[in-house]
């Protein structure tokens, strides 16, 4: 892509405003660093242009937090004083859940990983976001508790202009088909290789 310019332009009958505004599904897969860190970067573009966003993390528990949360829900919150970017809303499994009536410590992942997907199935009808992080979603499909088919025609047929992203290793074959951009992440080295364990503002 020579200065920004496609290798091919399709014969699809659209102007190029036309195809550079098409939303996108965007898969960050891979063995290597950084996919739920690269999401979390295009969140903040995202803010910035005003979208609303919403982020579902589908492995980690209600009671950790990481920066980018802290961070993006700062900027949620100088969205409501100022009007300055957009709204953000940040969710993760079982308990933080905020629109579940189910409340405490359940253990029921599976559970709760199909009542996270049916809720943004909702969002998705609704057009409640212009931006949804699915942070480490390919793991409920890769474990059968979400149906890989019923994912991506949910996503093909979503309405208006939302973007998608979904992070997660092992991403499942029909996602990967149906993604408009796939990145892989490979580890070439890693500090983990030599004994040390994460770090404060590195991993979290």
């Amino acid at each position: 892509m020579p200065q920004g310019q496609p290798l091919v332009v399709p014969d699809d009958g659209l102007t190029t405003r036309q195809r550079r505004n098409q939303p996108l599904l965007a898969v960050h897969t891979g063995d290597g660093k950084g996919k739920s860190t690269a999401a979390f970067g295009l969140a903040l573009r995202g803010w910035n242009q005003g979208w609303r966003i919403g982020v579902f993390q589908f492995v980690k528990s209600a009671k950790w937090r990481i920066g980018e949360q802290t961070v993006l829900e700062r900027l949620g919150k100088l969205h409501e004083e100022t009007g300055e970017g957009g709204p953000v809303e940040w969710h993760k499994m079982g308990s933080g859940w905020s629109w579940s009536r189910r409340k405490g410590s359940e253990e029921d992942h599976e559970a709760d990983a199909v009542e996270g997907w049916a809720e943004i199935r909702r969002r998705l009808t609704d057009q409640t976001h212009d931006l949804l992080i699915l942070d480490e979603f390919t793991y409920p499909i890769a474990w059968g508790w979400v149906d890989a088919e019923e994912v991506v025609a949910a996503l093909r047929e979503r309405p208006g202009r939302q973007h998608v992203v979904i992070t997660g290793r092992r991403a499942d074959p029909l996602l990967l088909e149906a993604a408009d951009l796939v990145t892989e992440m490979t580890k070439v080295k890693h500090p983990m290789d030599a004994g040390r364990k994460g770090q404060r503002g590195i991993e979290w």
